[in-house]
């Protein structure tokens, strides 16, 4: 859809696809997740040639930074998700993330502490100098059960965007409540395979244990939030108002036009209109998204 979007807006396509990039969650079934994302390089290649006819071997390409899954972080033993952090991490080094992101150990119970943000850190240094994973492109390629498992996906995948496609493209997709719907299912069905013991989660629903201590967490000091009022407060008294003032009501018109808003957030942001103020501005022409509840 952004693709297409961009097209109709006059760009050329070798000119932006190999900018594009995208944003995977990495998740315990270590092969599956392994499969996933050779599924999505080989599903996007595929997109691009045959639905964008690009010959450009660079706008074919998938570029993606993975995340490991905060949804599978468990606030009993905390400890258990730096092992999951890890096969995550794993997972999508070998799938062929080129950037990645690893959650610390206590993000189920706040922000994380120092140390436990060390320990995320440490996790990708491991599999980067100590593994050397990250020495090898495609690990798995040539595995019988990983190269099923692909396929199988691909196809699957191809499955959803086709119905995507006949409800109209994603944008309707998304008015017509189709993704949400199916996270919506998604989630309810793995919370209820939780209940129900078929899905094993360690430390809540199988090896538990009781008097557990609770670990040591970040405690952000609530001074910091009145500091940070009284310095953008003084910015707010010493900036020329009149100056913000036409920049937001610039950015308002460009906001209700076609007009291209990168530019009017920048020369507001010049004349030190605050982010607050940025977004107050838009939501006042675009308005406001409210999610609704699809059954």
């Amino acid at each position: 859809a952004y693709v297409q979007a961009a097209l109709d807006a006059g760009l050329a396509l070798e000119a932006f696809a190999p900018r594009l990039s995208f944003f995977f969650n990495a998740h315990n079934q270590f092969f599956e997740e392994v499969a996933k994302f050779r599924a999505a390089r080989r599903l996007w290649a595929r997109i691009m040639k045959e639905r964008f006819k690009t010959t450009d071997a660079k706008s074919q390409m998938l570029r993606f930074h993975t995340q490991t899954a905060g949804s599978t972080l468990t606030a009993q033993q905390p400890d258990n998700n730096i092992v999951r952090t890890a096969v995550q991490a794993m997972a999508a080094v070998c799938g062929g993330t080129q950037s990645l992101h690893t959650n610390s150990r206590d993000e189920a119970l706040a922000l994380p502490t120092e140390v436990s943000a060390r320990i995320a850190l440490r996790t990708q240094q491991i599999l980067a100098f100590e593994s050397r994973v990250a020495d090898v492109v495609d690990p798995f390629a040539g595995s019988y059960f990983v190269e099923f498992l692909t396929d199988e996906l691909e196809a699957r995948a191809a499955t959803l965007l086709a119905k995507v496609d006949d409800l109209g493209g994603m944008v309707s997709a998304i008015e017509k409540g189709f993704p949400q719907r199916e996270i919506q299912n998604a989630a309810y069905a793995y919370q209820k395979a939780i209940e129900k013991g078929g899905q094993v989660v360690v430390g809540v629903n199988r090896f538990t244990v009781t008097g557990e201590p609770k670990p040591d967490l970040l405690r952000v000091d609530e001074a910091l939030g009145a500091q940070r009022r009284t310095q953008v407060a003084a910015v707010r008294a010493g900036r020329n108002q009149a100056a913000v003032d036409d920049r937001l009501a610039a950015l308002r018109t460009a906001a209700a036009g076609t007009e291209n808003l990168m530019r009017p957030i920048l020369n507001a942001v010049k004349a030190e209109a605050t982010v607050g103020e940025i977004c107050d501005t838009m939501r006042a022409v675009f308005g406001e998204y409210q999610e609704q509840l699809v059954f």
